[in-house]
């Protein structure tokens, strides 16, 4: 009766946690970007006064978006009274592991994704990868590149963004801008810069991103069946945006129990197909071998080549 409690107990605060969590990301937007969509980051400054462009390399977009949505993730800990955890490393899972202050058994799993509208194929991201399908993930007690054990965590979460990077043409990668109220004495003053702006006139500097479209879903809920890059244990993401956004992935229907012994048996446990032992790497074949229930497997849309 105790454990039946205990359960109740967290599925509902787990609810809780979840409904707040889509409710600040329901924010986000007008806390990060102009009124005309763009991010309100135009750069970084040096002691002298020099604004630099910031690079579009996903990888640097990324960290200074973490950067700048940290305040307001801690902020929303400390509300539900949660104590956030950073991951030890950089490779480490979780992101962020929240920690509840009343009942430290009860913790969250918060990883950051961020993905750009794919110029290409409309209607799809870039995609992102969900963590590792690897020790920790199979080994549900293990301390390997996780934080807690995987299965200390009562939910794994993604708090995601979507963008649109800006035209190439309006974005001048190396630009340096000065402003202009804060310009000291003449030596201060870099006579090569082309652009002055003034405090009032920020927005003036194109921001390399824009368009901002935040989600929330559990991991489980974003997962394709195929991995997420070709050199290491990934489990990658679906692609389509409606679908990231409703949380509509391919084991949306199977639930996460089979998304976990799925990702947990892929490419290790095989099966005999047409005359020959092969690994399971689709969700149809796993179904197959289990004996499960192919109709439910949410089709995954896929990028056309040549569509435009």
């Amino acid at each position: 009766m105790a454990h039946r409690k205990s359960n109740a107990k967290i599925v509902s605060e787990k609810r809780r946690f979840v409904e707040a969590l889509r409710q600040f990301a329901a924010t986000l937007p007008n806390m990060v970007t102009t009124l005309d969509g763009e991010w309100t980051v135009k750069g970084f400054i040096d002691v002298y006064k020099n604004i630099y462009t910031i690079s579009s390399d996903t990888k640097i977009v990324s960290k200074i978006l973490e950067i700048h949505l940290f305040p307001k993730i801690l902020h929303l800990a400390d509300r539900l009274e949660y104590s956030i955890v950073l991951a030890e490393h950089q490779n480490w899972y979780p992101d962020l592991s929240l920690v509840n202050r009343k009942d430290e058994s009860v913790k969250f799993a918060l990883d950051l994704k961020t993905t750009y509208r794919d110029p290409i194929h409309p209607g799809h991201a870039n995609g992102f990868t969900l963590g590792s399908h690897g020790s920790y993930f199979r080994n549900r007690t293990s301390t390997k590149n996780v934080q807690f054990p995987y299965s200390a965590y009562a939910g794994h979460f993604c708090l995601g963004l979507i963008y649109s990077r800006a035209d190439k043409n309006k974005i001048d990668e190396f630009g340096v801008t000065q402003v202009g109220e804060l310009k000291g004495d003449s030596h201060d003053r870099d006579s090569t810069l082309d652009t002055v702006v003034e405090v009032s006139n920020l927005q003036s500097i194109a921001s390399v991103i824009k368009d901002f479209e935040f989600f929330v879903c559990e991991k489980w809920q974003l997962a394709s069946d195929r991995q997420g890059s070709g050199n290491t244990a990934n489990i990658g993401s679906i692609t389509y945006i409606e679908d990231i956004v409703r949380g509509h992935g391919v084991f949306a229907k199977l639930g996460e129990h089979v998304f976990d012994e799925y990702w947990m048996n892929y490419n290790v446990t095989t099966m005999l197909k047409a005359g020959k032992v092969t690994p399971i790497r689709r969700i149809e074949d796993f179904l197959e071998f289990k004996g499960g229930n192919p109709s439910l497997i949410v089709p995954m849309k896929t990028k056309r080549k040549g569509r435009k």
